[in-house]
């Protein structure tokens, strides 16, 4: 079975109808990333990788499952054995946790502007971690924006402040202001993403009214130096109009400082819900260009411990899906 061949396809398709009966278990529900506000998902995974599908009844793509988690995927004429991973809070192996839901800024691919705004209590996101700590292998925190940049990075450090008592790898991805780099680390933080989301900066401004691009590079750049060449993330959105040469010289830009990119594919949400998902062949060409890049930088996302990187549901992943 060609995995990589096959995943591009579900994740051009990106949802999936569950049938068969005693699933519920495995369906995860999402306040934030690609499935922000959807009614749910799940995780199918061969032994090749894993691929994270939002549920939706009018999927072409079928996944039935059998029970126990074994499971069979079926799309376009292909029938594909397989299990539905459990998942621990988000993701399999992980408490992925969103901190705020809601947010204040708009970004236009975005649907957790359009959730309730709401936020977690340190004692509430302690809680989530413990019921879960005998199966996961990371904890990694995401979180919107409530009132600044400021006001949430101070938040989301107290919570870290309490989670470190797991003796686990803490990734964290929230909106960088100045030396927040540098306060994740000091806390003990493994990994940190930072987006630059889109390919261009004019490209930014269009789909992040109100961010500053030029804030995200600085942070990657300092966190480099103080996580290491590998353990520093950045989502780079394909499908809101970037040329693929804008999105190589992206990668290329990314891998060069040492920061492994994370390729993710459009989900049509948001402002951008007219938009169409990019194809199957467009994001095996693309994974061709971050592969080589990649291994021209010297970094490997197999080394990575925390956050998407560790996950792969979501996207094609060099070293993961195929070959750096």
């Amino acid at each position: 079975m060609d995995w990589l061949g096959l995943k591009a396809r579900l994740l051009a398709a990106g949802t999936a109808r569950l049938t068969g009966s005693g699933g519920e278990p495995f369906i995860s529900a999402s306040t934030a990333g690609p499935g922000a506000g959807s009614g749910g998902s799940i995780f199918f995974s061969t032994g090749s990788g894993r691929v994270r599908l939002t549920l939706d009844s009018e999927s072409p793509v079928e996944v039935e499952h059998l029970g126990g988690g074994r499971a069979v995927l079926r799309y376009d004429g292909l029938t594909i054995g397989g299990m539905l991973e459990p998942v621990a809070l988000h993701c399999p192996r992980q408490a992925y946790i969103t901190v705020t839901s809601g947010c204040i800024y708009r970004c236009r691919y975005c649907e957790v502007p359009a959730i309730a705004a709401g936020r977690k209590t340190p004692e509430q996101i302690d809680e989530m971690v413990a019921s879960v700590a005998d199966r996961i292998d990371a904890i990694s925190i995401t979180s919107g924006v409530l009132a600044s940049v400021e006001e949430e990075e101070k938040y989301v450090c107290a919570i870290i402040g309490r989670l470190l008592r797991f003796g686990i790898p803490i990734g964290v991805s929230i909106f960088p202001g100045e030396a927040t780099a540098e306060r994740l680390h000091n806390l003990g933080v493994a990994e940190v993403k930072f987006n630059v989301e889109t390919a261009t900066r004019d490209l930014f401004a269009v789909m992040c009214p109100g961010l500053e691009w030029d804030m995200v590079w600085r942070a990657l750049r300092q966190s480099v130096d103080l996580f290491g060449r590998g353990h520093v993330f950045s989502n780079l959105i394909i499908g809101v109009g970037e040329l693929d040469g804008e999105v190589e010289d992206c990668i290329r830009t990314l891998c060069g400082i040492g920061v492994i990119p994370v390729i993710r594919p459009l989900n049509p949400a948001g402002e951008l819900s007219s938009y169409d998902r990019p194809t199957a062949e467009r994001l095996i060409r693309i994974y061709g260009i971050h592969s080589r890049l990649l291994r021209e930088a010297g970094l490997d996302p197999r080394d990575s411990l925390t956050m998407c990187p560790a996950c792969t549901g979501c996207d094609l992943v060099p070293g993961r899906d195929g070959p750096v």
